[in-house]
């Protein structure tokens, strides 16, 4: 019997956007390449993150640092598949927190991958952390499922 988790399902995250695969994702397996799957879990996540419109995306008084990330594969896709990103909390600090990412192919219930971006808020002049605000803490929150 093997240690590793099952994949994560639909229902595991709280938000989702719909991003597009392209002829060049794949590599030569027929498959998304490994990079790909980080592309897609930033994608996601900035989108998220701009749709709330509470975080300094222009980098003039806080820059959002991506400290640590990692992925975990459980199948594969491929152009020309269409890939739901999921979104939820993993854990959340005074100016950092964690977003984990479920990449869902077409239709299926089951993540393919799922992965997780922790990232720090600092100030944009001193690189010092800097504590979220009461609105970006708020928006973080609701990716808590």
């Amino acid at each position: 019997m093997s240690d590793r988790a099952p994949p994560g399902t639909r229902a595991d995250y709280a938000a989702f956007h719909t991003l597009p695969t392209r002829w060049a994702d794949n590599d030569a397996y027929g498959h998304l390449n490994n990079v790909v799957h980080y592309a897609l879990f930033d994608t996601a996540v900035t989108l998220w993150q701009m749709a709330e419109g509470c975080f300094d995306l222009t980098g003039t008084e806080a820059r959002l640092l991506v400290v640590e990330s990692g992925c975990r594969y459980h199948a594969e896709a491929g152009f020309p598949d269409t890939i739901h990103a999921g979104l939820r909390l993993g854990r959340l600090g005074r100016s950092s927190w964690t977003t984990d990412i479920g990449l869902f192919r077409n239709d299926e219930p089951d993540a393919f991958a799922e992965g997780f971006f922790a990232q720090v808020q600092v100030d944009a002049e001193s690189g010092r952390p800097l504590p979220l605000g009461e609105a970006a803490r708020r928006a973080v929150l609701r990716l808590g499922v």
